[in-house]
C-alpha cells in the first residue's frame, strides 16, 4: 500500500518512521512547506519529498496529517476528494462545520477517516478498558512542560482533549452537563484547565491539563462498583483494587513497553485492507472536538467575568 505523510514536524516524523517500517506499506513521500525539513525526512526514510501536499496526492492511496491543527481540513479535505484514506492527528479540524465536511466526505469516497487519538491504543489503557463494565467516576490528569509545538491551540485542543476522548469511550453514555475553570498563564490563551464531565448513566468525570508544568504526568483512575484502577500511561502500569472477601486485593500490572503510535498505524493500515472497524473514527473525533470546544468557551466565559485588567488584555492578543 502507497502512504504518505504530511507535516514533517516532530509527529510527522514520528508518523512516517512508523508507516515506512509496516510490512506492505510502502512510503511513497513527505510533504512539508519547510523543503528543507522535508528534505532531511525524506533522505533518512529514502522515499521522494515535496514541498507541496497537492504534489503528492496522486501518488499515495493513503496519507497521514500532521500538520498544524489550522490545516487539517483544508490538506484532508483534498485528501478526501482525491480519493484518499486519511489519518488526520487530533484534533480532527477547528470547528464542527469542518468535521462534519470531512465526515460527509469520507462516507461518500468510501474512504477511511480516523482520528490521531493516539491514547487509544496504549496498552494500559486498552487492558484497563476491558477491565471496566460501568464506570461511576474517572480522573485525569496530563502535565506538560511548556512547548512551542501544539502552542497555537489552547491546552484543552492540545492535551485535554486526550483524555475527553477517553472519557467518552469509557463511560459509553450521552453527555449532559459540562463545567469548566481555566487560566492563562505563558500564553495569551488557556494553558491550565479544569473541567467536570456529567453523563446520563451517572458517570462523572474530572479532567486537569495543564502545558506549563515542570515533568510530564499522565495518570487516569477508574472506579466502578467492585473496582478501582489507577494507570500511569506514561509507564504503562495498573493498579487494581478491589474488595474480597472482606479485605481489600491490590494486583499491579506492567503493560510497558508499546509503541501507541505504531499500534495506531498498524490499525489504520487493517481499515483499509481488511475493512476492521475504525477505533477512532471521524464522529468520535468530532465528539471530542465538541467537548473540548464547549470546555474552552466556558472557561474563556469564566476568564472574562474575573479577570483582572492584566488578564483581560492577555485575552486579547
Amino acid at each position: 500500500m502507497k502512504a504518505a505523510v504530511i507535516g514533517a514536524g516532530h509527529m510527522g516524523r514520528l508518523h512516517a518512521q512508523k508507516l515506512a517500517a509496516l510490512p506492505g506499506v510502502e512510503l511513497v513521500g513527505v510533504a512539508d512547506p519547510d523543503d528543507a525539513r522535508a528534505r532531511e525526512l525524506a533522505s533518512a526514510l529514502k522515499c521522494p519529498s515535496f514541498k507541496r501536499h497537492e504534489d503528492l496526492l496522486g501518488k499515495a492511496e493513503a496519507v497521514v496529517i500532521a500538520a498544524p491543527t489550522d490545516r487539517h481540513h483544508a490538506i484532508a479535505r483534498a485528501c478526501l476528494e482525491r480519493g484518499l484514506h486519511v489519518l488526520v492527528e487530533k484534533p480532527i479540524a477547528q470547528t464542527l462545520r469542518e468535521a462534519d465536511e470531512l465526515i460527509y466526505l469520507a462516507q461518500e469516497n468510501a474512504k477511511v477517516l480516523q482520528v490521531g487519538h493516539v491514547e487509544r491504543f496504549n496498552r494500559a489503557f486498552t487492558a484497563l478498558a476491558a477491565r471496566m463494565d460501568r464506570p461511576l467516576y474517572l480522573e485525569a490528569e496530563r502535565l506538560s512542560a511548556f512547548k512551542t509545538r501544539g502552542a497555537e491551540v489552547d491546552v484543552v485542543l492540545d492535551l485535554m482533549i486526550h483524555d475527553i476522548d477517553l472519557a467518552l469511550s469509557l463511560a459509553r453514555a450521552p453527555l449532559t452537563d459540562v463545567s469548566a475553570c481555566g487560566f492563562r498563564v505563558l500564553t495569551g490563551d488557556i494553558d491550565i484547565a479544569n473541567a467536570r464531565l456529567e453523563f446520563a448513566n451517572g458517570c462523572v468525570a474530572s479532567l486537569s491539563a495543564s502545558r506549563v508544568s515542570q515533568a510530564g504526568l499522565r495518570k487516569l483512575r477508574v472506579f466502578q462498583t467492585d473496582l478501582y484502577v489507577s494507570a500511569d500511561l506514561q509507564r504503562g502500569s495498573l493498579r487494581y483494587v478491589r474488595q474480597a472477601g472482606g479485605t481489600i486485593e491490590e494486583t499491579e500490572e506492567s503493560h510497558a513497553g508499546g509503541d501507541a503510535l505504531a499500534a495506531q498505524a498498524e490499525a489504520f493500515v487493517a481499515s483499509i485492507r481488511d475493512g476492521q472497524p475504525v477505533r477512532v473514527d471521524g464522529q468520535a473525533g468530532r465528539l471530542a472536538l465538541q467537548v473540548a470546544l464547549d470546555i474552552g468557551r466556558r472557561v474563556r466565559e469564566r476568564l472574562e467575568r474575573f479577570a483582572g485588567p492584566r488578564e483581560a488584555r492577555a485575552g486579547t492578543r
